[in-house]
């Protein structure tokens, strides 16, 4: 009966013990799933740090590059080279979010004003650059997509039971997206009203000469006659 009793008490002993240890193995796969998310949201932030730096970079090759082409669209190098500035001195993440989205319309603006001038689209360091900016963009944005998706995994995790008691008492907060505010997203306008339709010479508007037609300026003349007579 004793013998009985033992091995009863050894039993139950053994099952709460092997649920004691489920429990906190389950306790622990949970913290480890949520510094994994967290740890993969700082890495995915790095990763973007490090191609907004490289865009960064690139800016002022690219405003040395068309500024002799583009003569007349100072203010669009300008607003480029200022945006650029505000991209260097921004601190949180949603400054960064900002000026990224304001930088990424700059440059679809100066590539979209390039395209009036033949000799700067076919100069192959404005092509190279082209072409390094439009990879960092793609990748920025890949990037920015994983970053948000991560965020929003953890952010739905911590708030979810039993999630949220671990994350209570790890004291894991809510972590921002990578995202332009809705007022500062701005529609890219390109103004070609500074861009010269035409050479000039001398002053006088080629084009405007050259619709002048021949037998236009005999009528004229012919017409001045008759009125003299």
């Amino acid at each position: 009966m004793v013998f009985e009793i033992l091995s009863l008490g050894v039993c139950v002993g053994f099952v709460v013990l092997v649920l004691i240890l489920l429990v906190l193995f389950y306790i622990v796969s949970l913290f480890n799933g949520l510094i994994s998310l967290r740890n993969n949201i700082d890495k995915a932030l790095a990763n973007i740090d490090v191609l907004l730096k490289q865009r960064t970079d690139l800016i002022p090759n690219l405003v040395e590059t068309v500024k002799g082409y583009m003569k007349y669209e100072r203010a669009t190098l300008e607003n480029i080279t200022r945006l650029r500035t505000s991209m260097m001195g921004a601190t949180t993440l949603g400054e960064k979010a900002k000026a990224s989205q304001a930088i990424s319309a700059g440059l679809k603006s100066i590539f979209a004003v390039a395209e009036n001038y033949p000799d700067l689209k076919a100069s192959t360091n404005f092509l190279d650059l082209q072409k390094q900016l439009s990879a960092i963009e793609n990748q920025i944005a890949d990037r920015r997509e994983f970053y948000n998706d991560s965020v929003l995994l953890y952010n739905t995790r911590i708030k979810s039971i039993p999630d949220m008691f671990v994350a209570s008492i790890l004291s894991m907060k809510e972590k921002e997206y990578f995202k332009a505010a809705e007022e500062d997203k701005q529609p890219v306008k390109v103004s070609m009203s500074d861009v010269p339709t035409a050479k000039t010479d001398g002053g006088i508007n080629v084009s405007k000469a050259a619709k002048t037609k021949p037998w236009r300026k005999k009528i004229t003349k012919t017409r001045k006659r008759k009125a003299k007579e």
